[in-house]
């Protein structure tokens, strides 16, 4: 018995402790700052350096932010290594830390940054409300009359005194009597007034007079009848159908306004989509559409698809292949531009930065499929429409996107995939890119003809393939740079993509349009000849606002291509002796972003959290020097020249 006592006691004890668990993870930490996005427009009012990031408006009084001598004016542009560019990502990075956290902000003030350790803090709870009928904020009036410029105060009157009346048959009911004229009376001196006092008692009626007919009170016995309603007036099916529904509850009342203003957000977010001329769908700013099937001017569905769709514009002279459903494309050479777009779904549940696809299980060492998951909209990326466009309904969907931006207005984002990258693959990733660094523009991607193996023949194939995909790239970027109407254009290419780029960008720089701006070119391991990069940038210097080179020293991909190439450094490699430094390219090593043993490294751009928030701000900024702008980069000097690195983690 006493071990059973124990027992209980036990698990009584573990069960207090979860739950007082559970109600501290639930607690979120205090930072005490009120913040607004930052727009063009009010970095040009306020002067501000920067056209992103979190505005501070206001600092409470005593909290942790106060403390830490955070100002109104100043602008938070990253949150524990995540770059901010507006108020939402602002409330999302400190939305899940619990009290006693340390959050790292870096803070730009006039036209210096610096680095802000703040411990959150626990917000006190509010004053509890007061008791029901008390009057907020100011006594009650011991006075029978109200004062100047107030209403008077509505109580229910004293319950009179009930006179003798003569016994009668059938006593009429008692009922609640009208409030006489003139002021109502006091409370008892020093107390509230009464909200509920109960109803006075009406004088009764002389023997031989008829007593009103009213409702009797709930507390009564029944009532006198009531006279006939009038003939109802006949009412129409709809409204028929309506009032056989059950009834919803209201809402709270402290949940009314948010109900209103998420109500007016939708239909405002809804008013400002515009449909897609050529399948009647809504193309939804941030990166995706509706969902699937609502077309122009439906209602919006009460359950919508847990996934959001990116739109992809592509450029391939990858040959055509048959497909029952879709536009499909292989690793042979097509020797012609094709255009098209892609819709791909993105699920709700999706994890930055990953790219969430069904797996499938070989016979090891072999190609052989021993089992495949079922792909699934819900949690992985899909393909819900590939089709061949003309040139004329190319630039017509891609001009209606453009006109719908607003986060990034008339920005077009191009990407150039790699070494071993079929075409489904290609977009999937463009897709993540887009999804993931919340781009309203225009996505855009260029697939040339690579085979999707590992062999050494593959490898030689998709090199060549790079040099003959030329005229068609150059072709598919005069379209993005010329014909769309973009204002703004940024390149990312990856691997072997970036021979293909940098072939084509010299061309670029003497043809592109005055009025179109190269905003950002990034060069993501560049499986580019070292010294062959070092001439072609000298060449292309200027061609854009900025110039980045990513580049890491646990690349593994770009091992093996340094022995295939005789030794020869990559320009994406960074070795004993330092990365590649030209004039006019900004040089990151992000060896420290990526430590894992068994990773390749060679797609770390898009797969670290804090490698794609340094992108968004580079792709929406392209302002140097890039400390002030990355504050978490660290400036090393050498005898060759300077360039920057993220430091090793702590």
């Amino acid at each position: 018995m006493r071990a059973l006592k124990a027992i209980v006691v036990v698990a009584l004890a573990l069960t207090a402790a979860c739950l007082a668990h559970d109600t501290r993870a639930q607690e979120r930490g205090w930072l005490g700052l009120k913040v607004e996005t930052v727009t063009p427009a009010l970095a040009a009012a306020r002067k501000l350096s920067v056209q992103f990031g979190a505005l501070v408006v206001e600092v409470e009084r005593g909290s942790p932010a106060a403390r830490a001598d955070l100002k109104t004016g100043d602008v938070v542009v990253s949150v524990n290594n995540r770059a901010i560019i507006n108020k939402e990502e602002f409330e999302a990075a400190l939305g899940q830390l619990a009290p006693g956290a340390r959050v790292e902000l870096i803070r730009l003030r006039a036209s210096s940054s610096s680095r802000v350790t703040v411990v959150l803090g626990r917000r006190l709870p509010p004053p509890p409300p007061p008791p029901a009928g008390v009057a907020s904020g100011k006594p009650p009036k011991s006075s029978d009359q109200p004062v100047a410029g107030e209403a008077a105060p509505r109580m229910a009157a004293r319950p009179a005194p009930q006179a003798a009346v003569p016994s009668a048959p059938a006593a009429p009911p008692r009922v609640a009597a009208a409030p006489p004229p003139g002021p109502a009376a006091a409370p008892p001196s020093g107390g509230a007034p009464r909200a509920s006092a109960p109803p006075a008692l009406p004088a009764q009626p002389s023997p031989g007079t008829a007593a009103p007919r009213t409702m009797p009170s709930p507390r009564d016995g029944p009532a006198a009848p009531l006279p006939p309603a009038p003939k109802a007036m006949p009412v129409p099916p709809a409204a028929t159908d309506e009032a056989k529904r059950p009834a919803t509850p209201p809402p709270a009342a402290s949940e009314t306004g948010r109900l209103t203003a998420l109500e007016s957000q939708e239909r405002s977010l809804l008013s400002e989509r515009r449909p897609d001329p050529k399948t009647g769908e809504r193309l939804v700013p941030f990166g995706g559409v509706t969902p699937l099937g609502q077309a122009s001017g439906a209602k919006p569905e009460a359950a919508p698809e847990p996934w959001d769709v990116v739109p992809v514009y592509y450029g391939t002279d990858r040959l055509a292949e048959p497909h029952a459903t879709r536009a499909s494309y292989g690793s042979g050479r097509g020797k012609r531009l094709e255009l098209g777009r892609a819709l791909v779904t993105v699920p709700k549940s999706h994890q930055v930065p990953q790219v969430e696809r069904p797996w499938v299980y070989h016979l090891p060492f072999t190609s052989i499929v021993l089992f495949r998951e079922r792909e699934d909209p819900n949690k992985h990326f899909t393909l819900k429409e590939v089709r061949a466009l003309t040139e004329s309904e190319f630039l017509e969907l891609v001009r209606e996107r453009l006109r719908a931006s607003q986060s990034y207005k008339d920005h077009a984002l191009v990407f150039v995939h790699g070494f071993n990258t079929s075409f489904d693959n290609a977009l999937f990733r463009t897709a993540q890119i887009a999804y993931d660094l919340k781009f309203d523009g225009a996505p855009f991607l260029y697939s040339w003809p690579s085979s999707g193996q590992l062999g050494l023949q593959d490898y030689s194939y998709d090199r060549e393939s790079t040099g003959q995909a030329e005229p068609y790239f150059r072709r598919f970027l005069e379209l993005v740079t010329r014909e769309t109407g973009a204002k703004s254009v940024s390149l990312i290419a990856h691997s072997m993509g970036n021979q293909l780029l940098l072939a084509v960008l010299r061309d670029i720089k003497r043809t592109a349009p005055s009025d179109v701006v190269v905003n950002e070119v990034i060069l993501a391991a560049p499986d580019v000849d070292r010294d062959t990069f070092e001439f072609v940038a000298k060449e292309i210097k200027g061609v854009s606002r900025g110039i980045t080179l990513l580049a890491a020293s646990n690349d593994r991909a770009l091992e093996v291509s340094r022995q295939f190439w005789g030794g020869v450094p990559r320009a994406g490699d960074v070795p004993a002796s330092g990365p590649v430094i030209v004039p006019g390219v900004d040089t990151i090593d992000i060896t420290a972003t990526s430590t894992a043993v068994f990773s390749l490294n060679h797609s770390v751009y898009a797969e670290q959290p804090m490698l794609l928030g340094d992108i968004q701000t580079l792709i929406r900024s392209g302002a140097r020097p890039l400390g002030k702008y990355l504050p978490s980069l660290q400036l090393v000097r050498t005898d060759k020249g300077e360039y920057w690195r993220y430091p090793p983690p702590k």
